[in-house]
């Protein structure tokens, strides 16, 4: 059974802002049970292949400039997979995907900003995965599709943080509402994740609406894709839609089995 989510993470100054996605980021740590571990496949990891972060204590990385300082003096001590991470490696390289490790590499604010309200006690353990830039995107598919069958094997939650819409040069003041295109795009990406239609994303800056404009860089729709592939056809649910500076969609999806969770836990 496959327990995977994916989390539009928004702007870092999310922690610490008055969010409909922060309360229910807030309450999904709250409502659901905590793993023993998670893969977290970030927007803000981007490497030409697949590299998996094996660092026993990852640091905190503030990867973003001009917010309030108060962020810059967090950090978010959950600790690493190493032996995890070597597990994984070795799995993936045996269904003929290159994988390299990086026992330095940091949790950078894609992981940290929205997993500090989630579990705020930094409890559970994470293992960062890159979205792999230079592949396909059946071979995005084919990676996703191993990473979930690791997870499940394994006992451990897929998340991927990335958002659904994310053209920075479009934002709106806080509280605008969603142009057109923002909102037809975010209801493409829920609807597919819903139907688990790989065919589509496999060809998805073709096939979905406003997509160049929704996603004029592909790195924070890739982690999307990613969880959708994982799932292999299993639909994943809409537990939270809102958006963050009119354009940003802050969408989080479940798979069936978190989403019943966080229904029982009404």
């Amino acid at each position: 059974m496959h327990q995977a989510l994916f989390i539009s993470h928004g702007s870092p100054a999310l922690v610490i802002s008055d969010h409909p996605a922060r309360d229910f980021l807030i309450e999904l740590g709250q409502r659901l049970p905590r793993p023993r571990g998670a893969l977290v496949v970030s927007a803000h990891f981007e490497t030409p292949g697949v590299t998996l972060g094996s660092a026993a204590a990852p640091a905190t990385l503030h990867d973003f400039y001009g917010f309030p300082e108060a962020l810059y003096q967090m950090r978010y001590p959950a600790p690493g997979m190493p032996d995890t991470a070597r597990d994984l490696s070795t799995s993936l390289q045996a269904a003929g995907i290159d994988v390299s490790l990086d026992d330095e590499r940091p949790l950078d604010h894609g992981i940290w900003s929205p997993l500090s309200l989630v579990w705020p006690k930094a409890e559970v353990p994470l293992l960062p995965v890159s979205v792999p830039m230079a592949l396909t995107s059946r071979e995005q598919l084919e990676t996703a599709r191993q990473l979930g069958d690791f997870a499940r094997d394994h006992d451990l939650w897929l998340i991927g943080s990335g958002a659904a819409t994310h053209n920075l040069g479009d934002r709106r003041p806080e509280g605008t509402p969603p142009d057109a295109w923002a909102q037809t795009f975010h209801d493409w990406a829920s609807e597919v994740a819903e139907r688990g239609d790989l065919a589509v994303l496999a060809d998805w800056q073709r096939q979905a609406p406003h997509a160049r404009h929704a996603h004029p860089t592909p790195e924070h729709f890739l982690p999307l894709l990613m969880v959708v592939g994982a799932m292999q056809g299993e639909p994943l649910h809409a537990l939270h839609q809102s958006f963050s500076f009119g354009n940003l969609s802050m969408l989080t999806l479940a798979s069936q089995a978190l989403a019943a969770q966080w229904q029982a836990a009404a």
